[in-house]
């Protein structure tokens, strides 16, 4: 008769070979605790913690917290994400710039960007924003800029990494807006980064109408080179002034 730990860790493996992307540790988790509704969730996390140890020739992590099923190879190549022609990138820039303000509080005003409105590819965020105290606020402090990244292809995510971290010359805090289709190891990687240099990340569902912004990290707030912060918004008064007098009176 099988022991309660034999049965979890082969109802985890099972779980595991049955994900081709793999599973971080509360999905792998919540579904041994769908699966074994008479098991204690503290007894399916002891006999689980270490299942790459106790299972490793079937069960190994690529990635900090996530677990993947041996199938002959170290690491599976990244699957393609294929993008639907129904809608474009542009069309999530509103949402989210409304989403950051209202929704987050990071701005008191955010509007879209994108393009290459501003004739630098680095240097024209998808979406702008501006932190600034109202004539109320009795401790007064300097406006801050929010810049975001927004990408609807997870094919390259260090591209989008690479964007954002240019716009901290000019920006306060900066944020990488990428599709929940992401794979998890890509995922684990682009977040563990973020993490490292301060920039936010959010992750989007790929449908205009109901993007479902959710956070996975904060943006950490720096202090950017302030001739970069005047020449972006001298280039934007010079382009878009409807644009700088909304964001910066």
């Amino acid at each position: 008769m099988q022991s309660k730990t034999d049965v979890i860790r082969k109802k985890a493996i099972e779980l595991l070979k049955d994900s081709t992307q793999g599973l971080r540790w509360a999905e792998l988790q919540r579904s041994l605790i769908k699966s074994l509704p008479d098991l204690s969730p503290n007894t399916i996390k002891g006999a689980t913690w270490d299942l790459d140890i106790t299972n490793a020739d079937k069960v190994y992590k690529p990635s900090r917290g996530l677990w993947k099923f041996k199938k002959g190879e170290v690491e599976e190549p990244a699957e393609t994400t294929i993008v639907p022609t129904s809608f474009s990138e542009e069309d999530f820039y509103e949402p989210f710039a409304e989403w950051i303000k209202n929704e987050l509080g990071e701005c008191t005003e955010a509007i879209r960007l994108g393009g290459s409105s501003l004739s630098k590819k680095w240097g024209t965020p998808d979406v702008i924003g501006t932190y600034r105290p109202a004539k109320r606020d009795v401790v007064q402090f300097n406006p801050e800029v929010l810049s975001a990244e927004i990408k609807i292809s997870t094919q390259d995510p260090i591209t989008a990494f690479g964007q954002a971290i240019a716009y901290r010359l000019f920006s306060t805090k900066v944020y990488i807006v990428e599709p929940i289709t992401i794979s998890p190891l890509d995922l684990d990687r682009l977040e563990a980064i973020c993490m490292l240099f301060g920039v936010g990340l959010v992750l989007f569902t790929l449908d205009p109408k109901n993007p479902n912004f959710t956070i996975r990290a904060r943006a950490q707030r720096f202090t950017p080179d302030m001739f970069w912060v005047n020449e972006f918004a001298d280039k934007l008064d010079s382009v878009n002034k409807e644009a700088f007098k909304k964001l910066f009176g």
